[in-house]
This record gives structure tokens, sequence and C-alpha cells, in this order.
């Protein structure tokens, strides 16, 4: 009889990888902006991926909230979509050998799961594992983007150059398989970028672009996207013609510059996150609408 860690998944094939990082790519918690959608998405189109390990949805998901996509062509069924779990193989990139777990955040079964994950990392011989993520901050899209770490030792999180905190979070399922290998002995690392808050519900490809290069720091995976670079650099020059244009937006984004810049000070004095989203995106969707 298997496990029941063994009954949620399928080896497809089990590759020869030699110390590959796993990189967790989840939909679900906590994703502003689709920023590690972004990455996943931009990694596989630029690598070669082959399926290694199929996930049981039925067991994982809430098919209500999850439903499948039914495709009709002229009121004919053509073919009915369900989302799926994957640790895929990828290659083609620089750096280390690599795998990416992807699909949406299970329902069910964290800790199985888990459990799961951490002896197929194991089987695998993974060296690092590091889950993407972003959340919103009240941080301006005139400064580079932020990258914060939730490491598994205070050694690893010194040796990292980004930004720390001491509070008290809802986890997603990415931090339970961070802490469950890390109980295990496999270094494990949360990558999160932080996206302006008044930006936070839409795309913004700077934050992509930098989750990517931290992605390489820390793991030494490269994967250079051009067409990701320039839609970064369009974004920024959108946003400066749109907010140029008003005197008060400005000097909201102008506290915003000064806490960035001077993050130790005491002082710095800093709009509502709430306020300053309210106002700036109302401000931007007139400018849209106009």
């Amino acid at each position: 009889m298997k496990n029941d860690h063994e009954r949620l998944f399928e080896f497809i094939q089990l590759e020869e990888l030699k110390k590959p990082v796993l990189i967790l790519a989840l939909e679900g918690w906590i994703d502003s902006s689709g920023i590690a959608r972004s990455v996943k998405d931009s990694l596989l189109l630029k690598a070669q991926s082959q399926t290694m390990v199929k996930f049981d949805t039925d067991k994982l998901l809430d098919h209500r909230a999850r439903r499948p996509i039914l495709s009709l062509n002229d009121g004919v069924v053509e073919s009915l979509e369900w989302p799926s779990i994957e640790l895929l193989k990828i290659e083609g990139l620089e750096g280390p050998d690599a795998c990416i777990l992807h699909g949406p955040e299970p329902d069910h079964e964290w800790k199985i799961f888990a459990q799961a994950m951490t002896n197929i990392c194991h089987d695998l011989d993974v060296s690092l594992v590091v889950g993407l993520g972003a959340y919103p901050a009240a941080v301006p899209h005139t400064r580079p983007t932020r990258l914060s770490c939730t490491a598994s030792s205070s050694e690893m999180a010194k040796k990292l150059d980004f930004v720390t905190a001491s509070v008290k979070v809802p986890a997603g399922l990415q931090a339970v398989i961070e802490n469950e290998v890390t109980l295990t002995g496999i270094p494990s690392i949360g990558l999160w970028a932080q996206v302006p808050h008044y930006l936070s519900t839409g795309p913004y490809p700077p934050a992509a672009v930098e989750l990517l290069e931290g992605l390489r720091d820390i793991s030494g995976i490269y994967c250079q996207d051009l067409q990701l670079d320039r839609k970064a650099l369009n974004t920024r020059s959108h946003l400066d013609q749109l907010i140029g244009n008003n005197e008060e937006h400005l000097a909201m984004i102008e506290k915003l510059e000064i806490a960035y810049d001077q993050l130790t000070s005491a002082d710095a004095s800093l709009p509502s996150g709430d306020d300053l989203a309210e106002e700036l995106q109302s401000f931007l969707r007139s400018q849209e609408e106009s």
C-alpha cells in the first residue's frame, strides 16, 4: 500500500540531475501583480521543459473554486482542460540544473504535499529551494524594485543583500515546503518583489525583471528576456507621463522616494498606503479613459 504522500503524485520520468535548484512558482499566494507568474512564464518560454512529476489535482484542488475550462466551437465540445500541478525539468538556461514546481496552490493536503515534495527533493539531490512571490509595498515606481527574502537560516539571510523583516503573516504553501525541506537539511529561500502599492492590481514588468535578477543572484540561473526588459522600460515611461501632469501626485511620489532613499530613517514621513493607492489608481484610470 502506498504512503499518503505517494498517492498524491505520479512519476512521469525522474531525470538524472546534478544538484538542481528547485524553483517554486505556485499560483495563489502571495503574488501581487502576477510577478512570480510572469517570471515562471519567462523561464518556461526560454527553456525546454519536461514533466517529471504530475500531482493528483482531484485530491489537491477544490474544482468548484478552480473549475476546468470547457472549449466550445459552435456549440460543440472540443476539449475539457483540467488545472494541473507539475514538477518540470527545465534546461537550456545558463547556470545549474533546475526544475520548477508550477500550477495552482493546492486547497487540501498541505502537510502531505510538503512531505511529498521534500522526499522528491532528496530523490533529486536538490541543492537549493527558491520560492518566488511579490507583495504590495509603499515604494515608488521611480526607484528600482526592492527584493525581500525569507531565508532558512540567519546565516543565509545575512549573506543575501535583500530586505528582511520581523513580522507574523499568513503563510502560503511555498513557505510550508521551504520550511519542511529546511528541517531535512536542504537550504531554502523565499524571494519577494515589492510592487508599488498603487500599481498592485495590474501588470508591473519592472518587478518581474528584478525578480529574475534576484533568482540569478542566489541560484546562478540566468534567463535574459529582452521582451520583458522592453515592457519594463515602457511601463516606467508611461507611468512617468501619466503622473507627471499632476503636482499633487508628484508630491506623494516624492515622499515615497524620500522614504525609499532613507529606509533606515525613523523621520521618513509616508502617506497612507491606502490613501495613496486610492488616489493614484483613480488618477491613472481617469487618464486611461480620457
